[in-house]
C-alpha cells in the first residue's frame, strides 16, 4: 500500500477487544437491557410514523416542495424532536454533552459533521434541531424511514443516476443559499463509516455552493468503544448489543467556529472540503487521509483508486492456503500469460479458473473471481498483471511490456483513454473509471506509446508512486529487470510471497 513509517491505521476495521470480565458484564446485563431497550425504542419510533405523516397531510405536491411554515412547522416539529432524543435515550445515551455553540441559519446554513461511525450518529440530528439530510432514494421506500425523509424534506439521490446526483446537488445548492428560506443542512462528508481513528477523504457535497459552514464532531467517550460500525469488523447488530448492554453511553457533540471560504475555495468545493477536513482533523487529534470508499476501501493518488487490501495480495494467500509454492505460482503466471498472448479467450467463469490454476476445488477461484469482479467471470490478464506485479515476478520494463500488448486494442502502438483505463485496472486489480487526469499526463509527453507510458510510471511526481511506493519496485533504470521483453519470466523472483516482501524490494 501506498503508506510510509508511521502509516494510518485502516480506518475501514473495528474490532472490539473485549476482557473475559466484560463479556461476562455484557452477557448479565445484556440480557436484560438489550430487550428492553430495544422495545422502547422501537415503540418511540413507530410513534414517530403517524406524526412525520401528518406534518405534509393534505398538502399538494407543489406546497410539498417548499419548506413547511406555520403550525404544520413548530407543532410537529417539537413532537418529533422530543421523540428522536427519546428513542436514544432508550438506547442507552442517557445525556448528551453539548460542547460549543450552534450557529444560526444565517452564519452556517450547512453543519459538516465527522466522524461518521455509525447509525448511532443519528442521534445529532436531534442535538441540533432536526435539520434537513441527504439521503439514498431507495431509503424512501422503506417503512417508518421513508416517512421520516418526508417529515424532514430530504433531499434524496440515487448513486447509481447520474441525474440524479446532479439534481442533488442543484437541490443541495438552490437551499443552503435561500437566505434563510430552507432549515439548515446537515451532512456527514465523509460519506460512510469508519472507525474514527482518521479522518477519510471529505466528498465535495457539503462544500460545492461555497457557503460556510459549521464543523460539527462527534466524540463517542464509552469504553469499550462498541458504538462503531464500518467496513469489517464489528456488525451493526454486535454494535447494537454491546452498546445497548452498557449501563449507559456517552457522546459529546462539539461544535466548531463557523468555518467561512475563501474566494479561491468557493471556486474549488474539493480544496473547500480539504482545507474543513484538515481542520476538523486536527481538532479531533487524528490524520486527515486521502481513502474513500468505492464498494471497498481505497487511497486516491491523483485520480487513480489504489485498494487498501489488494485483490492481488488475497489472491496469493488463498493459493498459499491450497498447498502453492512461490515457484509454483510464478509457473501458474507464466502459463497464463502464454494464454493470453496466444489470443485465447481471457474472460473465465469460476470453473474455468479452477482448471487453469489447478485446484481441487471450486471454492477458492469462486473467491478469487469475487476479488476483481462482482459477477462470476473474471479477466485473466487482471489476476495475472496484479499478481505478478505485488509479486515482483518481472522487471517494471516487462511488466509495462507485456500490460500495454494486451490492452492496445487498436494494435496501433498508442493508448486511447479506455485502453489506459483498463490497463491500469489490471494492474492495480480494481477498476480505474477516473482515468482522464493520468491520460492527460500521458499524452502532454508527446504520442501515447509505450515508452510515454513507461516514462510516466518512471517519472512523474504523483504515478511513479504506483511503482516505488505501491508496487514497491526498486532499481527502475533501464535494463535492471528480471524478465524478457516479451512479458515472460526467466524463473528469478524478486518479490514477495504470502504478504512478505523479499529483502531486494523496499518493505512496507
Amino acid at each position: 500500500m501506498l503508506m510510509n513509517k508511521g502509516q494510518t491505521a485502516h480506518p475501514f476495521i473495528h474490532e472490539v477487544n473485549l476482557t473475559a470480565l466484560q463479556r461476562i458484564q455484557g452477557l448479565v446485563l445484556g440480557v436484560f437491557l438489550f430487550p428492553v431497550r430495544i422495545t422502547l425504542a422501537v415503540l418511540f419510533f413507530l410513534l414517530m410514523w403517524p406524526i412525520a405523516r401528518l406534518r405534509l397531510a393534505g398538502l399538494p405536491e407543489s406546497r410539498r416542495a417548499e419548506p413547511v411554515q406555520g403550525w404544520r412547522r413548530w407543532l410537529f416539529h417539537h413532537i418529533m424532536v422530543f421523540l428522536s432524543r427519546a428513542v436514544f435515550f432508550c438506547v442507552g445515551f442517557l445525556w448528551v454533552r453539548v460542547k460549543g455553540r450552534q450557529a444560526g441559519l444565517k452564519e452556517a446554513p450547512v453543519l459538516a459533521v465527522a466522524p461518521h461511525s455509525s447509525f448511532l450518529d443519528m442521534l445529532v440530528l436531534s442535538v441540533t434541531g432536526l435539520p434537513i439530510v441527504v439521503s439514498r432514494s431507495e431509503n424512501a421506500k422503506l417503512p417508518v424511514i421513508g416517512a421520516l425523509l418526508e417529515f424532514n424534506q430530504s433531499v434524496l439521490v440515487s448513486r447509481k443516476d447520474p441525474e440524479s446526483r446532479k439534481k442533488c446537488v442543484s437541490q443541495i445548492c438552490e437551499r443552503v443559499t435561500s437566505d434563510g428560506h430552507w432549515p439548515q443542512m446537515l451532512m456527514f462528508p465523509e460519506g460512510t463509516t469508519t472507525n474514527g481513528r482518521a479522518l477519510i477523504k471529505f466528498k465535495p457535497g457539503a462544500f460545492v455552493a461555497g457557503v460556510p459552514v459549521q464543523p460539527v464532531l462527534l466524540h463517542y467517550c464509552s469504553q469499550p468503544d462498541t458504538v462503531r460500525w464500518t467496513w469489517k469488523g464489528l456488525t451493526w447488530l454486535g454494535a447494537l448489543w454491546h452498546t445497548t448492554s452498557q449501563i449507559y453511553s456517552s457522546i459529546t457533540v462539539e461544535f466548531l467556529p463557523v468555518y467561512t471560504p475563501s474566494v479561491e475555495e468557493k471556486q474549488n468545493p474539493e480544496l473547500y472540503a480539504e482545507n474543513v477536513q484538515k481542520l476538523m482533523a486536527r481538532a479531533l487529534g487524528v490524520p486527515a487521509t486521502d481513502y474513500v470508499m468505492e464498494g471497498f476501501p481505497v487511497q486516491k493518488l491523483g485520480n487513480l483508486s489504489l485498494p487498501l487490501e489488494p485483490p492481488a495480495q488475497e489472491t496469493l494467500r488463498l493459493l498459499h492456503q491450497q498447498g502453492f509454492s512461490k515457484s509454483r505460482v510464478e509457473s501458474v503466471m507464466k502459463d497464463m500469460i502464454d494464454s493470453c498472448h496466444s489470443g485465447q479467450i481471457t474472460m473465465v467463469t469460476a470453473d474455468q479458473l479452477t482448471a487453469v490454476l489447478g485446484l481441487e476445488e471450486k471454492q477458492t477461484a469462486a473467491k478469487i473471481c469475487s476479488l476483481y469482479s462482482k459477477d462470476d467471470t473474471v479477466d485473466l490478464r487482471q489476476i495475472c498483471l496484479s499478481v505478478s506485479a505485488v509479486s515482483g515476478f518481472w522487471s517494471l520494463e516487462s511488466l509495462i511490456h507485456t500490460a500495454f500488448t494486451w490492452f492496445d486494442a487498436d494494435v496501433d502502438g498508442q493508448l486511447s483513454a479506455e485502453d489506459l483505463s483498463g490497463l491500469m485496472g489490471a494492474l492495480l486489480g480494481i477498476p480505474q473509471r477516473c482515468i482522464t487526469e493520468m491520460y492527460s499526463a500521458l499524452t502532454s509527453r508527446g504520442q501515447p506509446t509505450e515508452a510515454s507510458l513507461r516514462d510516466l510510471l518512471m517519472t512523474h511526481p504523483t504515478y511513479q508512486k504506483v511503482i516505488t511506493e505501491y508496487l514497491h519496485f526498486s532499481g527502475l533504470e533501464a535494463g535492471h529487470h528480471n524478465g524478457l521483453p516479451n512479458g515472460k519470466t526467466n524463473g528469478n523472483n524478486n518479490g514477495i510471497y504470502n504478504g512478505y516482501r523479499t529483502t531486494n524490494r523496499k518493505t512496507d
